[in-house]
C-alpha cells in the first residue's frame, strides 16, 4: 500500500471521527434510545462485513489480516451487546415501578 493511500485512509478516519463527535453532541437526550437501536443494527451489519472480510483474508493474506479481522469481529460484537444492554437500561428508566411485576 502506497503512502498516499495510507494518508487518504487516515484523513477519512479523522474526518469521520470529528463528524461523529459533532453529530452525537447535538442529539437531544430523548432521541438517544431510538438512535442507539439504529446504531446497533449498523453494528450488526459491521459484524457481517468483518466476518466476510476475515473469510477472504484467511485464503489470500497473511497473519496480520487474520488478526485484524478477528479483532474487528470481537469489537463489533462487544459494541452490539453493550448497545443493547444500554438501550434496555434506558428503556427501563421509562417504565413505571409496578409494570414489570405481577
Amino acid at each position: 500500500m502506497a503512502i498516499g493511500e495510507i494518508l487518504l485512509l487516515v484523513f477519512v478516519f479523522v474526518i469521520a471521527g470529528f463528524l461523529g463527535v459533532e453529530l452525537i453532541s447535538k442529539v437531544p437526550s430523548q432521541l438517544h434510545t431510538p438512535l442507539m437501536s439504529g446504531t446497533n443494527a449498523i453494528s450488526g451489519i459491521t459484524i457481517v462485513g468483518a466476518i466476510s472480510a476475515t473469510a477472504v483474508a484467511l485464503h489470500t493474506e497473511g497473519m496480520l489480516s487474520n488478526i485484524c479481522g478477528f479483532a474487528a469481529i470481537v469489537l463489533a460484537a462487544i459494541n452490539v451487546v453493550g448497545g443493547y444492554l444500554v438501550t434496555d437500561r434506558m428503556l427501563g428508566m421509562f417504565k413505571k415501578k409496578g409494570d414489570g411485576k405481577k
